[in-house]
């Protein structure tokens, strides 16, 4: 996933501090890179909170944002992180680059390394500091690069990724309404039924991908998932605002909902929706209302379309389906960063 990662610059600037070393690879996945002499006791505590500081601080930008800042380290004409990328032999598509960068950012979509010439670091203590930063999708690694006095002189460095004697298990779970978790004893093997079932999702949704246009060219597009939901993440931090596009198979049905995360930003974007539907929903028009689903009060649009396993009804939903995700991103995607950027400025 992080393959072929660029050497960008170092010394980075965040609100939390430098970054000692920043990179990114040509599919728009920043990699950030801590270092640290062990023998530090100071270091031994703090690199692992440190390192996260950063990720929650990047987690805030966009690539506009990280763009700014390189070019403060790395002078020169145009987009600096294309031009490093591009020199480094990589042809990357500079709109499709922004926007997979931009996602990964709010996403908090992030690799950690931490190098340091000895790693003694409790799994205990990075444990705690994980279960902090649950709102980051980020990996981490621990690299040690221990260095020798050569015989003959010089010096002789090993890097090496540490073996674990404990392993760390980490999950992300992100729900759109209207969904829960079942947790009923999960089996490490699915069984071949819901295999099939997550290939077809996966199949539906790359089909309906392969049609969607949206007028708004910084609107990242998800991958096609496996289940029978996708969603549009909304300029929101922490991506705490999205649009879910959904498919009910059995009732014949596709739809959108607006979506939040309870708590965050991204709830009083919601509301503040809401409160503009007189306007917002002359913009949005077709079947799309307020509705309240399960206790939460949100926009949700449902579109009756029949056979959803008969191909001509199915491009026929899609292309619908398309358009209404258009129009929904056209009226909600500037409404949520105007309201993002009033809550930043009280």
């Amino acid at each position: 996933m992080f393959a072929d990662p660029v050497p960008i610059c170092t010394e980075l600037n965040t609100p939390a501090g430098p970054i000692d070393n920043f990179m990114v690879t040509p599919s728009g996945l920043p990699v950030l890179v801590e270092c640290k002499l062990w023998r530090n006791p100071e270091g031994r505590r703090q690199v692992v909170g440190q390192i996260l500081d950063y990720a929650k601080e990047l987690a805030r930008w966009s690539s506009s944002d990280l763009q700014r800042e390189v070019a403060r380290r790395c002078p020169g004409e145009g987009n600096p992180l294309l031009r490093l990328l591009r020199d480094a032999g990589h042809v990357v598509d500079e709109i499709a680059f922004n926007d997979a960068l931009t996602f990964n950012l709010r996403k908090g979509r992030f690799l950690l390394l931490i190098v340091g010439d000895g790693i003694r670091e409790g799994v205990e203590a990075i444990a705690e500091y994980l279960q902090r930063h649950l709102g980051l999708h980020f990996s981490l690694g621990l690299v040690e690069m221990p260095v020798f006095h050569h015989p003959g002189g010089g010096f002789l460095v090993t890097p090496r990724v540490l073996a674990r004697t404990a392993l760390i298990t980490r999950y992300v779970v992100h729900l759109p309404d209207n969904l829960v978790v079942q947790d009923d004893d999960a089996r490490m093997d699915e069984d071949a039924d819901r295999s099939e079932l997550s290939n077809e999702q996966q199949a539906f949704w790359t089909e309906f991908m392969s049609m969607l246009k949206l007028d708004d060219p910084e609107q990242a597009l998800p991958r096609p998932p496996k289940q029978g939901y996708t969603a549009l993440t909304m300029p929101a931090p922490q991506g705490s605002s999205w649009i879910t596009i959904w498919r009910d198979m059995k009732a014949g049905q596709i739809g959108l909902t607006l979506g939040w995360t309870k708590g965050t930003v991204g709830e009083t974007v919601g509301h503040s929706l809401m409160e503009e539907w007189p306007d917002l929903s002359t913009e949005i028009g077709g079947a799309a209302q307020i509705v309240d689903l399960k206790g939460r009060t949100t926009i949700f649009e449902r579109i009756e379309v029949g056979d959803l396993s008969n191909a001509t009804a199915r491009q026929q939903a899609f292309q619908h389906l398309a358009a209404r995700v258009n129009v929904w991103v056209n009226a909600i995607r500037p409404r949520v960063r105007s309201i993002v950027a009033d809550i930043e400025q009280v």
